[in-house]
């Protein structure tokens, strides 16, 4: 009976909000971007969340997460609940971002491995149209924040050359890894599958999807959960406070990350790990340096492809 009336609250929650299904579905899809995203070692599913158009609903909705929600479950209701929670936002968006990491996990994986130069090109020309659409969100351009956005950049930037370490696989480890490398997934341009590489976890979890290893996966999880209810808070804060400058720290990040993310490197050092070879450092070198030409046009044609769709969404957005 519990369970019949719970189900019958959360259909009539779902389909009688001020949302459609279709509203639904295009939250999913943005999801899905997301946990492309955030599969890809330099690209922030933040940054595509912000781009969307979601980026604060997502926060002040993580915000919602706390202990005083199941004493308004237990005075009002579910349905008083599920609304305080934001719940449909939350379960159409973290759906879609589940089916992106679960499907295209192995994918990207491939991508990553056998054409990096036309991936990373396209997501060039993504993030660096992102700049302008989140610094064009600051209202009130100063001194700090002109300040803060270098500061961004320079952390970033710094963090991109940061040596990764070797592939750790220990419990205790990746539900840290997982609790850093969600902070790093809501903020704009700081990339939590690069933070993955830099502690030596990318592979081993990216391997534990492949194989359905559950045990990782929640430990993972639970470390996920753990740091985002924790950093959401900060940044909800940050928002309603210093707003303008936090949007100049982001929109900083952002352009720092654009180091990790050029499309043409040449490598300096590597390291085999478990019979594949892992790159340990590389510096970033001109388009054609090491690449045939016509591998070189179809990269800028992808970039320019990646650039043009954050303006036509920003575009298709206002006009909504």
């Amino acid at each position: 009976m519990l369970v019949k009336k719970l189900l019958r609250n959360f259909v009539e929650t779902f389909f009688m909000g001020a949302r459609k299904l279709f509203d639904y579905a295009i939250i999913t899809l943005k999801g899905m971007a997301m946990g492309a995203a955030d599969v890809v070692p330099g690209v922030s599913g933040g940054t595509i969340a912000f781009i969307s158009g979601i980026y604060e609903e997502l926060i002040d909705s993580i915000n919602n997460v706390k202990p005083s929600l199941l004493s308004v479950w237990k005075k009002e209701g579910f349905k008083a609940f599920w609304n305080k929670l934001n719940g449909n936002f939350l379960i159409a968006l973290f759906i879609g971002i589940f089916i992106s990491v679960l499907s295209l996990a192995k994918l990207l994986s491939y991508l990553l491995e056998n054409k990096p130069v036309l991936l990373w090109s396209f997501f060039f020309g993504l993030v660096l149209a992102s700049i302008f659409l989140v610094g064009k969100e600051i209202k009130k351009w100063s001194a700090a924040t002109v300040i803060m956005l270098l500061l961004g950049a320079a952390v970033a930037y710094y963090i991109t050359e940061l040596p990764p370490n070797e592939n750790v696989d220990s419990l205790p480890y990746l539900f840290l890894s997982g609790a850093l490398a969600i902070c790093a997934m809501i903020l704009p341009g700081i990339s939590g599958a690069f933070i993955l590489v830099l502690l030596g976890s990318y592979k081993t979890i990216l391997d534990a999807v492949h194989e359905r290893d559950i045990k990782m996966i929640v430990t993972v999880g639970l470390g996920a959960i753990v740091g985002l209810l924790s950093f959401a808070r900060l940044l909800k804060w940050m928002f309603k406070n210093y707003r303008n400058t936090t949007l100049a720290i982001l929109t900083g990040f952002i352009l720092g990350s654009l180091n990790k993310i050029w499309p043409w490197k040449k490598v300096l050092e590597t390291r085999v790990f478990d019979d594949k070879v892992i790159v340990i450092d590389d510096q970033n070198v001109l388009p054609g340096a090491f690449e045939g030409e016509p591998q070189v046009l179809l990269a800028i044609i992808l970039a320019v492809l990646g650039f043009s769709l954050i303006f036509t969404l920003e575009r298709l957005a206002s006009k909504k």
